[in-house]
């Protein structure tokens, strides 16, 4: 009962909040949902037999947590708050760094895994829980696009998923000799999520090399890619894209305050970056006041939260 409330409450806040924050790209909405319902998919599977319950975990674990890591529901928080609650939301988000570090979440998540599969712990509902916890953590830390308290490198990010991998394989071949259908669904279905936990990591990899490359020719061209960038997805970048969403409207905050009085409406709204006010004041002074305002949760999932970095330094 309880998880069908949670379940129904995410379904209707999500959509609330990204109707409230404004344009909202389609797709992170369908990955919240498409979340959601393997999630639901799940809960009957881990009443049945070892392989539907290795499918259930499959889904609860690995499935949903991928989908639910896409659709930033971090950002969009950040986004729809007011300014005093997201600093609120940004403040617990800085005491989860430890749990976001790559090694410490593998080893929550395939560690968990292997105490669960290892035991009779399987059929404790509490588990269940901390299978999908530990799998958002997990997949957050190596692919994630929301704010996060420290962004480990590439080449870390990397070495844990691979080590993460081979973990959950020994596992199900550990496995196999007992269950052989369940175990066989274990490994060729983790070896398919954890494809594509590669591919978005080396995507990320290739984006920000491209991305170097291109700012190495001069502060002109960061600019108009920045401005692409923006209008493109219309979004938070990733940090693989170079700023954040927002974050040009932090940098440039004083610059953008300065063009305010003259242009109006229109340099307030590219110096807020686009955080989610439908009305902006007409007056300088509500002006300034409405840019500080919207820059402070800004700030908070920016600045604060990732350090003042651009691009994660592989060193």
């Amino acid at each position: 009962m309880i998880a069908a409330w949670a379940l129904a409450t995410a379904a209707v806040v999500y959509p609330v909040a990204a109707a409230r924050r404004g344009p909202w790209p389609w797709h992170r909405t369908a990955c919240w949902f498409a979340g959601l319902a393997a999630i639901l998919a799940a809960g009957p599977l881990l009443d049945g037999g070892f392989t539907a319950h290795a499918a259930g975990h499959l889904l609860l674990g690995m499935v949903a947590p991928l989908l639910l890591v896409l659709s930033a529901p971090v950002t969009l928080a950040l986004r729809a708050l007011p300014v005093r609650r997201a600093r609120v939301l940004s403040a617990v988000l800085r005491r989860t760094r430890l749990l976001t570090w790559p090694p410490v979440a593998a080893v929550l998540d395939v560690g968990g895994l292997w105490l669960v599969y290892t035991t009779d712990l399987h059929t404790e509902p509490l588990v269940q829980v901390h299978v999908l916890a530990a799998g958002y953590l997990f997949t957050a830390s190596i692919v994630g696009v929301d704010p996060m308290p420290h962004r480990a490198s590439w080449p870390l990010r990397a070495a844990t998923l691979v080590l993460a991998s081979a973990a959950h394989g020994i596992l199900a071949k550990q496995l196999y000799p007992e269950h052989p259908a369940g175990a066989m669904l274990m490994y060729y279905g983790g070896d398919a999520v954890e494809i594509a936990l590669a591919v978005l990591l080396c995507r990320e990899w290739l984006l920000r090399r491209g991305l170097l490359a291109r700012r190495a020719g001069g502060p002109q061209h960061t600019q108009v890619e920045h401005g692409e960038q923006a209008a493109d997805h219309g979004e938070q970048p990733h940090p693989a894209h170079g700023r954040r969403d927002g974050e040009g409207g932090s940098a440039h905050g004083q610059h953008e305050e300065g063009d305010a009085q003259a242009a109006g409406h229109r340099s307030a709204d590219r110096a807020v970056g686009h955080a989610g006010h439908a009305a902006i004041p007409r007056s300088a002074a509500a002006t300034r006041s409405a840019t500080r305002s919207s820059q402070c949760t800004v700030y908070e999932a920016n600045t604060v939260l990732d350090g003042p970095r651009n691009v994660p330094s592989d060193r």
